[in-house]
């Protein structure tokens, strides 16, 4: 094969498999404690964010995340009443360039108050 065609397959191949494979890193799907990074946080603040989100805000203006916790089935009351200015585990999925601000595993003390993690 002549070598602009393998230069020109290569370039067109790098293109494709880069942009796949840092999207792919973007995208939290199932993570394992393996894959986190685990904070722990003072809890100042909790809201309901958009598409039912939970928000979490800390004194150090931080915010994090449970994606979707109200359709979960996580009561907002309930976890404000648990939560709110106590200091909390945060398991934190690691992405390519980081940590993301979605919670994988919420614990209270040694009580885990949600979790992503498969149970097997």
């Amino acid at each position: 094969m002549q070598k602009p065609v393998k230069n020109a397959i290569l370039i067109i191949l790098v293109l494709i498999l880069v942009p796949f494979f840092f999207f792919k890193s973007c995208v939290i799907y199932k993570p394992e404690p393996h894959e986190c990074e685990i904070v722990t946080a003072k809890i100042d603040t909790l809201i309901a964010g958009p598409t039912f989100d939970i928000q979490f805000k800390t004194g150090m203006g931080n915010t994090y995340y449970i994606n979707r916790g109200i359709e979960s089935g996580l009561n907002l009351d309930s976890l404000n009443a648990k939560v709110l200015n106590k200091t909390v585990t945060l398991h934190l999925p690691k992405l390519l360039f980081g940590t993301s601000k979605h919670i994988a595993q919420l614990a209270l003390e040694d009580q885990i108050l949600y979790t992503e993690f498969s149970t097997n």
